[in-house]
């Protein structure tokens, strides 16, 4: 039992010490006004993409992290496919995490929840939460 009690103060400690990160950082604070955006999301977000004016268009930084869809061409055949998956695994699975939880759980209407949800009508669920997460909050 002591050994459990210790565990899940360290999870404390370390808890505090991530949610302080993200009070001090700007950008951070920012990324996690996006509904659905966490702070373990934020914080991944802003290390990661780190410069966002290396990236001429937002839909750069989808492309970076993998969420876009794979082109197989082959003479007069061109068909897209799944999501490339290149790039940072977490952030990627972050993203596409938190735009689950802003089109499935959180009740307040966006512009950007809008939208995914035109897609979810026309492709599904799962192409939607692809859009939306790599459109970079």
């Amino acid at each position: 039992m002591r050994a459990r009690a210790n565990i899940l103060e360290q999870i404390r400690h370390l808890e505090a010490t991530v949610r302080s990160l993200a009070r001090q950082n700007k950008v951070v604070r920012r990324l996690m006004s996006v509904p659905g955006v966490g702070v373990i999301t934020a914080l991944g977000f802003a290390a990661t993409i780190d410069d966002p004016t290396r990236f001429k268009r937002s839909s750069s930084a989808g492309a970076y992290l993998g969420l876009t869809p794979r082109i197989y061409a082959s003479g007069e055949t061109m068909r897209s496919g799944r999501v490339s998956k290149r790039g940072d695994d977490f952030l990627r699975r972050s993203l596409y995490e938190a735009a689950n939880a802003l089109l499935t759980r959180i009740p307040q209407v966006s512009p950007l929840k809008s939208w995914g949800l035109r897609i979810a009508r026309r492709g599904g669920y799962r192409k939607a939460k692809v859009a939306v997460g790599g459109s970079s909050p």
